[in-house]
């Protein structure tokens, strides 16, 4: 323990960075997913033909093994930053996607015709109504999804990424306990902190229904 506090106290800079890194890298990736996962859920809730579909495909790469998703993602366009934020994107769809469906189709019948009697378009019932009473769903999939991603973005080196994830590899390779704490334990704060926060939104949302 003494090795990793002097280690952390020589090393506080660094180790920032690199947890700045980490957060930009998955918050990148989860600001993809909503973009597109948010209205792929919307089309799965409308169009139910498609709702299969869509959710078997998003269910196909969540169950990819992290490491080959990477791989044949750094084939395709290369190592580095860009790569890891395209597989943090993949591994956050799923629960963006499942949420939004989930979310839009527990709105009652009667709360949809109630909208159409004062005379609400489908895209005013959408707005105003069905995707309202949906976010703490969708906030349920956020938090899934981030807790997911922080832990994804730990092996972004292996695919020339950056953040915590270099810390945990330079202490396995170097057989340096310090170094592998260094990475490890802030991660693990994060995707604590993220799961506490998201958790706390997700709760004021569903008092405030």
């Amino acid at each position: 323990m003494s090795m990793f506090l002097t280690y952390v106290g020589e090393n506080w800079a660094y180790l920032l960075e690199l947890t700045y890194q980490h957060i930009v890298m998955v918050l990148l990736g989860l600001v993809l997913a909503l973009i597109v996962g948010v209205p792929l859920g919307i089309a799965a809730a409308r169009y139910r033909r498609l709702s299969g579909l869509i959710l078997a495909l998003a269910n196909i790469i969540q169950v990819f093994p992290s490491l080959a998703l990477l791989v044949l993602l750094m084939v395709m366009f290369g190592l580095g930053f860009n790569t890891v934020v395209i597989g943090l994107f993949l591994y956050s769809l799923l629960p963006v996607i499942r949420n939004t469906y989930v979310g839009l189709t527990q709105v009652g019948a009667p709360i949809l015709e109630a909208g159409r009697g004062v005379g609400m378009s489908s895209l005013q019932l959408l707005t105003k109504v069905q995707l309202p009473l949906a976010l703490p769903f969708l906030m349920t999939g956020i938090r899934v999804a981030a807790v997911i991603a922080i832990g994804v973005a730990t092996i972004a080196p292996l695919i020339g990424g950056e953040g915590l994830g270099r810390e945990i590899y330079a202490g396995i390779n170097m057989d340096n306990q310090a170094r592998l704490y260094a990475g490890a334990i802030p991660a693990a704060i994060l995707a604590l902190l993220a799961d506490f926060v998201l958790g706390r939104l997700q709760r004021r949302m569903k008092l405030g229904r």
